[in-house]
């Protein structure tokens, strides 16, 4: 096996990778787009919805949740934002020329959801218009590699579905001569990662873990069907430890967090920055630039989330 661009001569590669919604570039490629923003490639990606339908999980959040106007989009466009400064990636979000546009397309929900018949549900989007937009990403990123979900979108979410189908035909059509890779799980690392959930989930506070017998998502494969690989620890620990201290400190919206990792890809917290400074050449405003955030919408938007939490006072600036 080989990795993603090893065969391009050690030259810096520009690499996208298309997703359907927020947090799946994270959850499903995260590993892969660390480690080739560490070496030093030019990482895109593209999401093709806002995530309208996504499960809110943090109680303070759950009023977004199916809320009438779709609130859960603007909160997932801010968070999503965040990540992409994070991970040092070009954004692009599909069908809007700016950060702060509405995008054509809307989360199409899980198979079977009353989501499916709205007339901007991602999935039930003409497959030659859904194409076609993507193609406009692709010729306009001009990339080496295209990473996507499987045919079966992973597990079958309609939305992954139509995104796999729509990239697929956009590289065909497309003037631009790019290797397409699909995301896929090696049937022995899901069966290791089914035994340590065995052996470390507590069975007594209702968790269900899947036994031997269990079906596996359609995306688990037996080994030799996956081509290639990327395996990089050095940044696995450093993903872990972030949303941990997140979690412990009970943390939201911005905040800076400053790490260091020893020779031995070990990551050392260091300290939580919990306030931003929106100085013009502050970290956080730097990141926000990277993704195309201007200083006056970041502001908005840190106004905008503490109103939605009933925190707004009065402050004077000079």
């Amino acid at each position: 096996m080989t990795g993603l661009t090893d065969d391009l001569g050690g030259r810096p590669a520009r690499l996208l990778f298309v997703h359907a919604h927020p947090d799946d570039e994270t959850l499903a490629t995260g590993v892969a787009i660390a480690h080739h923003v560490a070496r030093g490639d030019d990482v895109h990606v593209l999401t093709c919805t806002l995530g309208e339908e996504g499960e809110v999980i943090p109680d303070h959040l759950a009023h977004l949740e199916g809320a009438a106007g779709d609130p859960l989009a603007a909160h997932r466009r801010q968070e999503l934002a965040a990540a992409m400064a994070l991970l040092g990636v070009t954004h692009h979000l599909l069908g809007a020329e700016q950060p702060e546009e509405p995008t054509p397309y809307r989360d199409s929900g899980m198979a079977g959801s009353p989501a499916a018949a709205h007339p901007r549900a991602w999935a039930g989007i003409d497959l030659q218009l859904a194409s076609d937009a993507v193609r406009g990403e692709v010729e306009r990123i001009r990339p080496d590699v295209v990473v996507t979900y499987d045919a079966t979108g992973g597990y079958e979410h309609p939305d992954h579905v139509r995104t796999h189908a729509a990239t697929c035909r956009a590289l065909a059509d497309a003037a631009v001569p790019a290797r397409l890779y699909a995301t896929l799980t090696p049937r022995s690392w899901a069966i290791e990662d089914r035994a340590w959930l065995s052996r470390h989930v507590p069975a007594d506070q209702g968790w269900v873990v899947p036994g031997e017998g269990d079906p596996f998502p359609s995306s688990v494969v037996d080994d030799e069907h996956v081509t290639h690989h990327v395996v990089d620890p050095a940044v696995v620990p450093s993903q872990e430890a972030a949303l941990r201290c997140w979690e412990a400190l009970g943390c939201r919206h911005h905040g800076l967090f400053d790490f260091r990792v020893d020779p031995d890809g070990r990551p050392w917290f260091l300290e939580a920055g919990l306030y931003c400074s929106f100085a013009p050449t502050s970290v956080v405003v730097t990141m926000a630039q990277a993704a195309g955030i201007g200083l006056d919408d970041l502001l908005d938007d840190a106004v905008a989330a503490l109103a939605a939490e009933g925190l707004t006072g009065s402050a004077a600036c000079g």
